[in-house]
């Protein structure tokens, strides 16, 4: 489900969480200004194997991977300024 190759954000999400619905415009803004990254959406009630096996405990939650790999992770709402930061390798 994770992609293995690239730049990849990860939004763990659920349907009836409000911060994960209005990061929906945000992230979705962002992924037409930085098209070196996707972004992709894992329900936590739909996938909890997934969710649990990057032991996520509070949504939404964004992880940044580089091929494959964590690199960075954040939990809460974020500003597009905030999603770039987390792009950024520390």
């Amino acid at each position: 489900m994770i992609p293995q190759e690239g730049k990849v954000i990860v939004d763990f999400w659920a349907q009836w969480c409000g911060p994960c619905k209005a990061m929906m415009p945000i992230l979705e803004q962002y992924s037409e200004t930085e098209g070196a990254v996707e972004v992709v959406k894992v329900n936590v009630d739909e996938e909890p194997d997934i969710s649990q096996e990057y032991n996520i405990r509070g949504i939404p939650t964004f992880i940044y991977f580089e091929d494959g790999k964590v690199v960075n992770k954040q939990v809460g709402m974020m500003t597009i300024e905030q999603l770039k930061e987390l792009t950024t390798k520390n």
